[in-house]
């Protein structure tokens, strides 16, 4: 059974920083591809950052110069250093994972694996 465990989050200022990481467990597929996906209350979930098993990485054009993502593939971990952090960067982020993805993918219908979230808040 695949698992998908976040952790990092929590309460910042605005201007301040924080990491998240998420690691795989019980993924026996290629490494595929993996994402950071955000959501507030009554919106869609958006892609943040992704990145695929060549190491190419995508980002939304809202955390451009902001946020980096970059994985460790054989530990199958996730990792988003989150910098400039704004108001609007308040939401629970969610790490995902598909093994039969090639490319950084940023819509969140095209990976299977999912984590429970975990909350990030910055204040103004």
């Amino acid at each position: 059974q695949v698992q998908v465990a976040e952790s990092g989050g929590g309460s910042v200022e605005a201007g301040g920083s924080l990491n998240l990481s998420c690691v795989v467990s019980g993924y026996s597929h290629g490494p595929g591809s993996m994402a950071w996906f955000r959501q507030i209350p009554n919106k869609e979930r958006e892609g943040v950052a992704a990145v695929d098993s060549d190491g190419t990485a995508a980002y939304a054009d809202f955390v451009k110069g902001r946020f980096t993502v970059f994985r460790d593939i054989p530990k199958k971990t996730l990792f988003l250093q989150m910098n400039h952090l704004k108001p609007d960067d308040t939401a629970v982020y969610y790490c995902a994972a598909d093994p039969g993805l090639y490319r950084p993918e940023l819509v969140h219908r095209l990976y299977d694996y999912w984590g429970q979230g975990v909350q990030v808040t910055v204040s103004s």
